[in-house]
């Protein structure tokens, strides 16, 4: 029986191949689809997972309230780590890190720039680095000392054999290399190549050891089976203890939300990325639902070829159950083919999928995982697409389809194969409203007016004696004749990380802390940005001159609620400082956020940005060979390593961006699998109507007005799309534009626009089978009838 049953399927399968082809085709895509998405969703659920211990390790959060409002920072205290460590029961371990430091290293001619880390060697047992060379214990033996991935081991080395080697950091200081690390994978929250001891960066960063500054990260791994709640009772008010005026909250955080919830509001945890890994994973599905609906609409759709097979196995004594199970089989094997044609289109398109989205995803079919995660999702698509036919093929009257009379279309059948047209069309426009919406809306962020002028600005980090010899190095940038201007400041004009709430002034409530912004900037920052001296004076070429004065910006200025602000005396940071100018609000940061209140000091000290505007030119590569010259002659033995602003700023949209182009992508697809069905369905309208046509056409009726004929019912299916797409549409853009402080107005036209294109191409799918019927000969079809 089951031997009869395949045979069955196959010559089923094969005598209505174009059929077939659709049905696999379109299944096969919908699966490869999703199993994209679900490549994608493994690799981020994942995160951090190559840290075996990571239920166990945490980082602080620092919570700080101003104005009534509280701030979330990942920055701590460097005496933290090891006082908390002996004073909290239930901490195992603590270790300080660097946010990320880009050093020089230098070996014989090779000069290249490395990312990595200054870490406690605690740092090195608390995450379990798995070592090719050497071992945690000794590797900080020495204080120049280094530890260096296998990926840079055999950039500098050609092996991972290095042992005792050296090499040059930032052309001062020789390190000894006392150990390889395996490559850390690609979903991981850390980025280093190279780990060195703490004290090397504390040495020159003194103000570490101050309770009141808060600089670096600090990461703790606590005990096993220890009370987290007890422990971040304890750290809540331990900074209170180490002195006065020190109210930040501390509490731990664990590695587990890390990647999908690391973001707060007003102090509380708010859904991170895993809004995002929730959304795709619901795209995926309704890619899978679309898929399986234009199984069940070619299969019910050609039910009355298959009618008389169900009469005479009736009639022979089958039963219900086992034609349902027949079917439901069938619908399986075809399942089954779309699986394996998906690998196929998976592998192919991975390399560009993996581009689309930055990552490394691979398909593993030798892996457990991913092979019953696929077959999983092709006998869910077979049940789903398969139940369906297989109950209403199952349910013909033997006794109609043996006198030969047809199944009727209209009815159940008819409607539920229109409804699920309706819902495949429904779920496409949504997609194309919200990719629309996504693109305006990111659109509209990064036209705003910034406050500076971002185009034709370069920066690069500070290295060797570049920060000395900053004068000369300008002067000679100016000389190029492709220069404008140069600046130095402490950070990047769309990251300014320094703030504090200890600033004072005039009328200021003595009870109230507002966080304030800080950056010291050399004299020309105002101007080489392109911002606006709004009141006042720009700072004098001279620092020492405006040692003692400040800039602010319009929003600062508005706290200070004065009329005339020049020569208004704030305190702060142990020294009056007068407001010689006012600035126009410029966005950092935060790009959909308005501008937080800033201060700018004439001070060069903790400068580590270079920042340069070029003349506007044609020849861009020859504009950058100049300054490049330049800085090398200045700062011989180091490289000429620099950054666009504005391709800095386009990163500050990556997960936006990503998001928008994967819903064009998913738009796309999905049309494009309705469409298969659509044409399937128009391919079996026009050959059930064979005789209609051609009586039609006898009486006169002209092929435009036929192929209008056999267009219109599934325009009309498209047309009732859109009004129950529009709403929802709306509804859901509406709730996710609410999450952007600054957004777009939702404008009717999109809608207008989705309608128009799913409209258009239902138009074009379903008028070459109009068309193609339309033109047949009707003394062939009749003769046929």
């Amino acid at each position: 029986m089951f031997k009869n049953y395949i045979k069955t399927t196959f010559r089923n399968l094969w005598k209505n191949k174009g059929f077939t082809f659709l049905n696999i085709f379109g299944l096969a895509i919908g699966i490869a689809c999703a199993a994209l998405i679900f490549l994608w969703v493994e690799n981020e659920v994942n995160y951090n997972d190559y840290f075996s211990n990571k239920d166990n390790l945490y980082k602080i959060k620092d919570k700080q309230t101003y104005d009534g409002n509280t701030f979330t920072f990942d920055a701590t205290p460097g005496l933290l780590a090891q006082s908390i460590k002996a004073e909290i029961p239930g901490i195992k371990n603590t270790a300080r890190a660097t946010w990320g430091n880009q050093s020089l290293f230098t070996l014989n001619d090779k000069n290249i720039f490395e990312n990595g880390l200054y870490v406690d060697s605690s740092f090195l047992s608390m995450f379990q680095l798995r070592f090719i060379r050497g071992n945690a214990p000794s590797a900080f033996d020495q204080l120049h000392s280094i530890i260096i991935s296998k990926k840079m081991a055999d950039k500098f080395f050609g092996s991972d054999d290095v042992i005792g080697k050296t090499l040059k950091v930032d052309n001062k200081q020789d390190y000894v290399v006392n150990g390889v690390f395996e490559d850390l994978p690609e979903n991981v929250s850390f980025k280093f190549d190279w780990l060195s001891p703490f004290d090397n960066f504390l040495e020159n960063n003194q103000w570490l050891k101050q309770w009141g500054n808060n600089g670096i990260p600090t990461y703790v791994q606590t005990e096993p089976n220890a009370n987290i709640a007890s422990i971040n009772k304890k750290l809540h008010n331990y900074l209170a203890t180490k002195g006065p005026n020190l109210n930040a909250k501390f509490s731990i955080y664990p590695m587990t939300r890390w990647r999908m919830y690391d973001s707060f509001e007003n102090g509380k945890e708010v859904p991170g990325r895993i809004k995002y890994v929730n959304l795709f994973t619901l795209i995926a599905w309704i890619i899978l639902l679309i898929a399986c609906i234009n199984f069940m609409n070619l299969s019910t759709a050609r039910s009355e070829q298959r009618a008389r097979e169900v009469g005479v196995r009736k009639v022979l004594g089958a039963g219900k159950g086992k034609l349902i199970g027949q079917f439901i089989g069938e619908a399986l094997v075809m399942a089954l083919l779309s699986a394996s044609l998906a690998v196929v289109i998976i592998y192919a398109s991975l390399p560009a999928f993996n581009s689309l989205v930055e990552k490394q995803l691979a398909l593993n079919i030798a892996d457990p995982v991913h092979i019953f995660g696929l077959l999983a999702i092709a006998l869910v698509c077979g049940l789903i697409a398969g139940s369906y036919p297989a109950f209403y093929l199952s349910s013909f009257n033997p006794v109609t389809v043996l006198k030969g009379l047809k199944i009727k279309a209209s009815g159940s059948a008819g409607f539920i194969r229109k409804g699920l047209v309706v819902i495949q069309f429904s779920i496409s426009i949504i997609l194309i409203i919200s990719t629309v919406l996504i693109y305006q809306q990111i659109n509209h962020v990064k036209t705003r007016d910034l406050g500076y002028n971002k185009e034709n600005l370069i920066y690069l980090q500070l290295q060797g004696k570049m920060k000395q010899h900053f004068n000369a190095i300008k002067n000679d940038l100016l000389a190029t004749g492709v220069v404008k201007n140069a600046t130095l400041s402490n950070n990047r004009v769309l990251s300014l990380g320094s703030n504090t709430g200890d600033f004072s002034w005039p009328g200021k409530d003595p009870q109230k802390q507002v966080l304030v912004t800080v950056e010291g900037v050399s004299p020309e920052y105002v101007s080489t940005m392109g911002m606006h001296i709004k009141a006042g004076r720009d700072f004098y070429t001279d620092t020492k001159i405006d040692s003692g004065n400040v800039i602010i910006n319009e929003t600062m200025a508005k706290l200070l609620n004065k009329k005339d602000i020049i020569g208004t005396v704030i305190t702060g940071q142990g020294q009056n400082f007068t407001v010689t100018g006012v600035i126009n609000d410029f966005i950092y940061n935060d790009m959909y956020s308005p501008s937080a209140p800033l201060i700018l000091f004439s001070d060069t000290s903790n400068n580590s940005v270079l920042t340069i505007r070029l003349k506007p030119t044609s020849d861009l590569t020859a504009s950058i060979s100049k300054i490049g010259n330049v800085l090398k002659s200045n700062n011989p033995g180091f490289p000429f390593e620099y950054k666009f602003v504005d391709e800095q700023f386009d990163q500050l949209f990556k997960t936006e961006t990503l998001i928008g182009t994967l819903a064009s992508v998913f738009a796309i697809l999905a049309i494009f699998i309705s469409c298969l069905g659509l044409f399937g369905l128009a391919a079996y309208t026009a050959e059930r109507r064979t005789k209609e046509i051609g009586i039609r056409k006898v009486l006169g009726a002209s092929a435009r007005s036929l192929a209008g004929l056999l267009s219109m019912d599934f325009l009309k299916l498209v047309a009732v799309s859109c009004i129950i797409a529009f709403p929802l549409a709306w509804w859901m853009m509406y709730n996710w534009l609410q999450s952007y402080a600054y957004r777009i107005k939702i404008n009717w036209a999109i809608f207008l626009f989705a309608g128009l294109v799913a409209l258009l191409i239902a138009l074009i799918t379903v008028s070459f089978q109009a068309i193609k019927a339309a033109m047949a000969n009707p003394v062939e079809s009749l003769r046929s009838e």
